[in-house]
């Protein structure tokens, strides 16, 4: 005898393959928070079209239809040239049959075929160029170290967030080799560097910054032998100056705590003291690799202080404190120095307290730079 299938299990079925669909493709985002996302993305999309338009034409338009057409006309003529000449044509054909043929079976179905195709041959692009970077990235952090170093008295923290799938932030902790002065362990070097321009032109740039950084720190160079060496290889590379690259450089006695820095160019980064006493470490000179203007070499002058038990270092880059939300207002400097203080929480507490209000603060706002920070908390 045959049976039949039960119609509320049936339904009960289809009902839970649709919340199936629905959780995979949202990624389990609420509609609020999808809708937050849009309207970032939207944003960021209108930015990056209409830096081809025409803004004098449009704005020597005093009647507003005509503005608003212009307006149009110009974000698709950004948008179709974006594609390759071949797709040009298939997407002008495609938008005829869809508003001539709108009402002719035969031919309409043709347009929307045709933009579905196009959809797909762009997401082909998409999805192989996304791989490539995602390989890059991989690569990159193999450059930057997975976790810092382990040192008595000493707790350290990083953590980096590209703006793109790659970065042009660089950050490292390693010990150099053992100096032939007498001292029993190794100093500690330390570096936070951000290289002018966003995703692949700067992560290569950095790439090579991390190279030289280490060979040079192999060798029993000063700190500000390093230092000098950096700017000569990046004033080489820095395409007249379109590149160069801010950077902190300390090196700290393991012994002493003796710290002795340079700051090129970078975000003075925070010393917070355990009396409560808050110094910003600004000696050094300008980006490396920025254009000489004179026959001399750029001097770049070194700064020592004395760390002790209790004080926390947080260097950061600018994509930190220029952290824009919804309406454009920056991040600061006045939001972040409450975060960074000197409590009795790890040097990781401190980084996750800083990295979340900044996250707080963005809500759904798209990033536009690459954030980067490391701290540093002396313990004994």
């Amino acid at each position: 005898m045959a049976t039949t299938s039960n119609p509320e299990k049936r339904s009960t079925g289809v009902l839970h393959s649709v919340r199936d669909f629905w959780s995979r493709i949202t990624e389990g985002l609420m509609i609020g928070q999808l809708w937050g996302q849009f309207k970032s993305e939207a944003t960021a999309t209108y930015g990056f079209y209409s830096k081809d338009v025409d803004r004098e034409a449009i704005d020597r338009e005093k009647s507003k239809f005509k503005r608003f057409w212009r307006i149009a006309w110009g974000l698709f003529l950004a948008m179709l040239m974006k594609l390759s000449p071949a797709r040009r044509v298939l997407l002008i054909i495609a938008i005829i049959l869809l508003v001539v043929h709108s009402d002719n079976s035969d031919f309409g179905w043709l347009g929307a075929v045709i933009l579905f195709l196009l959809l797909a041959l762009e997401l082909a692009d998409r999805v192989t160029m996304k791989r490539d970077l995602e390989i890059a990235r991989e690569i990159q952090q193999w450059l930057v170290p997975a976790r810092p170093p382990i040192i008595a008295g000493v707790d350290i923290a990083f953590a980096t967030r590209p703006q793109n799938t790659v970065a042009g932030d660089y950050y490292d902790a390693f010990l150099r080799p053992l100096p032939s002065n007498g001292a029993s362990k190794p100093p500690l070097l330390i570096a936070v560097a951000d290289v002018a321009g966003k995703s692949v032109p700067a992560a290569l740039l950095m790439a090579t910054f991390q190279a030289s950084l280490r060979a040079l720190a192999a060798t029993p160079a000063s700190l500000d032998d390093i230092v000098a060496g950096l700017e000569r290889y990046a004033r080489a590379h820095s395409l007249e100056g379109l590149r160069s690259t801010t950077a902190f450089l300390a090196e700290i006695n393991t012994e002493t705590r003796e710290m002795c820095y340079v700051n090129c160019g970078h975000n003075y980064p925070i010393l917070h003291r355990t009396s409560g006493e808050i110094e910003r470490l600004s000696i050094g000179g300008p980006p490396l690799g920025t254009p000489l203007f004179t026959e001399n070499e750029i001097s770049y002058p070194s700064g020592r202080i004395q760390l002790q038990a209790g004080d926390l270092l947080f260097i950061f880059t600018d994509g930190v404190v220029e952290a824009v939300n919804e309406t454009g207002e920056e991040y600061g400097e006045a939001r972040l120095l409450p975060c960074v203080q000197p409590t009795p929480a790890s040097a990781a507490d401190v980084l996750s307290r800083v990295m979340t209000d900044v996250n707080n603060f963005v809500g759904y706002a798209r990033q536009h730079d690459d954030i980067t920070a490391l701290v540093l908390r002396v313990t004994a």
